[in-house]
């Protein structure tokens, strides 16, 4: 049976008149008819190990949930923002067992769960191996889906002696048995950074890619409804964010994307009325500055949230 561990991050104190998001995450009293979000940890970085990577993203769902308990609600949207927090849980940690591919299916088997719902599952990885344990929900469901990944790699790497790691989700989900994945949308990719090949590959499958000077945020609009999916499931690699303001990631990128775009693509994903979920990859405390890149992280799911609560 998939077992999810609750969080130990405590409860930030604060006073009546300036509640934290913790307040609500450490909610349990709500019934799954209530339940519009959930959060989920999934603290793998096996696949940033097969794929030569630097390890340490496994902590990173405590060092985000940490930064995001102590966040307000929206001072300027602030009554649609806690409406949807009185209907956002924080469901735990899956128990990783260590084995990635049995680990994946079982992330897979929780998200199906929420999205069969109609909950929108929010995770916190992980390595980017993330990406395709998300997207088995959607094969678990039986729900056809379009992919958008905000990232500096492709992530279309063959598999590594038959083994899964975390640049391969994306051919991992184009080619699964289900055919549950319709479309294929990256951005933020770095022309020095990605094979010929893999764009190639992107193509032929009949996905679009925009490399890191084409990435804005009407760009990134226009990816959104790039696809006829009736879904669409939205994963960010933080190695997309220059490293100058997100050092603590598996992959740092010179050149990266700029923090407020990032956020601002975070936000009109949760807008999006086809986004059914989301997840968030790479943040590595092991190599971050003053939690630098968790808060950005943390900040990411606000931006989400604030769109959601807008829908």
């Amino acid at each position: 049976m998939t077992k999810l561990i609750p969080t130990k991050v405590p409860e930030p104190n604060a006073a009546g008149d300036d509640p934290r998001l913790g307040r609500w995450f450490h909610r349990n009293d709500q019934s799954s008819e209530e339940i519009r979000v959930a959060l989920i940890g999934f603290r793998s970085d096996e696949g940033v190990r097969r794929n030569g990577g630097r390890i340490g993203a496994s902590d990173a769902p405590e060092r985000i949930r940490e930064r995001l308990y102590k966040m307000t609600p929206s001072a300027e949207y602030y009554q649609p923002f806690v409406e949807l927090m009185e209907h956002t849980v924080d469901a735990g940690n899956l128990q990783i067992k260590g084995e990635l591919e049995e680990d994946q299916q079982a992330l897979g088997k929780v998200v199906a769960g929420y999205l069969e719902q109609g909950i929108v599952p929010i995770i916190l990885g992980g390595g980017h191996e993330t990406a395709f344990a998300h997207f088995l929900g959607y094969a678990e469901a039986g729900y056809a889906t379009s992919i958008f990944n905000l990232d500096a790699h492709s992530d279309v790497r063959l598999l590594k002696k038959g083994k899964a790691h975390s640049g391969s989700p994306f051919r991992q989900a184009l080619e699964h048995q289900s055919q549950c994945c319709e479309t294929y949308l990256v951005a933020g990719l770095q022309p020095h950074s990605v094979a010929r090949a893999h764009l190639d590959f992107v193509q032929e499958q009949g996905g679009h890619f925009l490399f890191r000077d084409e990435t804005n945020i009407t760009s990134i609009s226009g990816l959104f409804h790039q696809h006829e999916s009736e879904r669409l499931m939205v994963t960010f690699d933080m190695d997309a964010v220059d490293q100058s303001q997100a050092p603590g990631v598996s992959a740092p990128c010179t050149n990266g994307l700029p923090a407020d775009l990032w956020l601002t693509a975070a936000y009109l994903a949760g807008r999006n009325e086809q986004v059914t979920s989301f997840d968030l990859s790479e943040v590595n405390p092991m190599y971050d500055q003053d939690g630098q890149t968790a808060k950005l992280a943390a900040l990411t799911i606000w931006h989400f949230l604030l769109g959601l609560s807008q829908r």
